[in-house]
């Protein structure tokens, strides 16, 4: 895993670049925020969708609300970046949609739309 940084508006952000799953389940979630906490200081974060199980997209297990909801509770700010297309799931899409007219996590198609999203104030 490489951490990259950038800053756009004042606002630090860390990228998270990888060719492996990062994250499995609440805990890889919150060993990654903290990883990321330590090494960057960065509270806004840039992940791929290839870096998070599959499981995560299907509403059924959970799993995206526990981990999410861990992101919000310790105030970090996430941008998931992957074509999410590929899911036919209705619930799923409204989740996103949902997400993406919030503040503090967004499902974006690319880096640089994930970018000014977290860097707005």
């Amino acid at each position: 895993m490489k951490i990259n940084t950038v800053k756009d508006n004042n606002i630090e952000i860390a990228v998270v670049d990888c060719n492996e799953i990062l994250i499995t389940d609440v805990q890889s979630a919150l060993d990654l925020m903290a990883t990321i906490r330590y090494e960057t200081g960065c509270d806004h974060i840039i992940i791929y969708k290839s870096a998070i199980c599959e499981e995560f997209f299907d509403l059924k297990t959970k799993l995206a609300g526990e981990i999410l909801q861990k992101f919000v509770n310790y105030h970090v700010k996430i941008a998931i970046v992957g074509d999410f297309s590929v899911y036919t799931s209705k619930s799923l899409k409204d989740f996103i949609y949902e997400s993406n007219k919030g503040k503090d996590i967004f499902f974006l198609p690319n880096e640089e739309q994930a970018v000014q999203k977290l860097s707005k104030q």
